[in-house]
């Protein structure tokens, strides 16, 4: 079912959002009673793994679940937000095959049950949808489940299950410091709320010093067995090969199929949490699982689909949902990487929502980008004008204007590109919300 105009879960949800607010609340007092209502299903899950963290969640918990299915486990994941289609947020495993987007009935079906336990009490949008995933996964056997953190950790209303397998905190920077505050190590404090008395910890590749003590010290005073990347495992690149270490030995894998340098620390840090999650990982494992992980808007490259015919010949073209400065910094990196194997002009189309720093996020792109495009997003009420994008990229120091639509960026890129001229290498990032317009006007929406 390809139609969201069909779907009977996209229409109880929009019922459900005339009723209830879409934004976060920050308590777990609703989302406890709700649960308790409907019997507890977060208490009958498979073992837990657990995920917060600024930027790599989602990263992370493609390659736990490659892992995963690479040895034949059933795997459930919960993550958010969604690109194109609500289903995207729920992925029901399968023993030895790969898990499959929940089926349109069955979501309607678990939402109109959490709607009918809830009774019409306060809650949020977001809370209904995740009691649907802990419904929907206590009612399907799988030997391990990967569930996301909305924002933060210590409130976020995923953090109802005491004792997971493994806990797992990807790389802390300023995001959403309207609920989490505007020092690292408040954000890092709120993150760590994740980490539970005596259960492991992952703690991914921290680039503020700070974020790392305050998750290490947390750990330490829980009794949680932590494993810190660049202390306990780490990954690097040599000829053009992945090698990963921790105190289990070494192994030599292919490079992640995700591209970047960033996605070398995500897949150590999923291959150190299934280790310590309790599941046997093996070398064999970790080659399939990099070369067959998926995680769609994140430097994807589009290869087919109806945007390419308004961009130059040749161009390409990539697609990353990154909407912070740290996520700048990585996207810029991988870009600058691209350039190395082979130069050419870069254009940036942008879209941004108004809670999030967009001079940060311009800033990385200063030295390597030749143009910025910025565009409206459809499907959010919160979007940045794009006027007004485009003057925080001229305040980061690129050159940008204002365009209607990324298909007329596409368009005015074309107009500019010059004969003899390289095709150009074109971002259109910013944005989760721009990454699922554009994967739904290309007619390539996750599957």
């Amino acid at each position: 079912m390809n139609d969201v105009a069909h779907s009977e879960a996209e229409q109880v949800i929009n019922d459900l959002m005339k009723l209830h607010p879409k934004g976060f609340d920050m308590t777990l007092g609703r989302m406890r009673r709700l649960l308790d209502v409907l019997g507890n299903p977060q208490l009958k899950l498979p073992p837990m793994i657990h995920v917060a963290g600024t930027n790599g969640k989602g990263s992370v918990s493609a390659f736990c679940r490659a892992l995963l299915e690479a040895g034949g486990y059933a795997v459930h994941v919960h993550t958010s937000p969604h690109l194109v289609r609500w289903h995207e947020r729920y992925r029901i495993g399968a023993k030895g095959a790969a898990g499959t987007l929940v089926a349109d009935a069955d979501l309607a079906d678990a939402l109109r049950r959490v709607a009918e336990a809830n009774a019409g009490q306060a809650i949020t949008v977001f809370e209904i949808l995740t009691a649907a995933g802990f419904l929907l996964f206590s009612e399907r056997p799988a030997d391990a489940v990967i569930i996301e953190v909305g924002m933060g950790g210590r409130l976020d209303c995923t953090n109802v299950v005491d004792d997971p397998a493994v806990s797992v905190i990807m790389p802390i920077s300023f995001d959403h410091q309207a609920y989490l505050g505007d020092r690292v190590e408040l954000i890092a404090a709120e993150k760590a709320g994740i980490i539970k008395k005596g259960r492991p910890v992952v703690i991914g590749h921290q680039e503020f010093e700070a974020a790392r003590e305050t998750l290490a010290a947390t750990a330490d005073r829980l009794g949680s067995p932590a494993a810190i990347y660049g202390q306990d495992f780490s990954a690097h690149e040599e000829f053009g090969r992945m090698v990963y270490q921790d105190e289990f030995g070494l192994a030599d894998l292919p490079l992640p199929r995700l591209p970047g340098r960033h996605q070398l620390a995500n897949a150590a840090a999923a291959i150190r949490a299934v280790k310590a999650a309790g599941f046997a990982v093996t070398e064999a494992m970790m080659e399939t699982a990099m070369t067959s992980v998926e995680w769609p808007g994140r430097l994807q490259k589009l290869t087919e689909g109806e945007l390419l015919a308004y961009a130059p010949a040749g161009s390409e073209i990539w697609v990353d949902g990154g909407h912070n400065p740290g996520a700048g910094e990585v996207i810029a990196e991988a870009m600058a990487s691209f350039e190395e194997k082979q130069a050419r002009p870069l254009y940036l189309i942008v879209g941004m929502l108004n809670t999030k720093d967009p001079i940060g996020y311009f800033r990385a792109f200063a030295d390597i980008a030749e143009y910025v495009f910025t565009v409206p997003i459809r499907g959010s009420d919160a979007g940045l004008d794009p006027v007004a994008l485009a003057d925080s990229a001229y305040d980061a120091g690129l050159v940008a204007e204002p365009s209607l639509a990324v298909a007329d960026a596409l368009k005015e890129i074309s107009a500019r590109q010059l004969e003899g001229q390289l095709p150009p290498r074109i971002l259109i990032g910013g944005s989760l919300y721009l990454a699922g317009n554009v994967l739904a006007d290309n007619g390539t929406p996750p599957k």
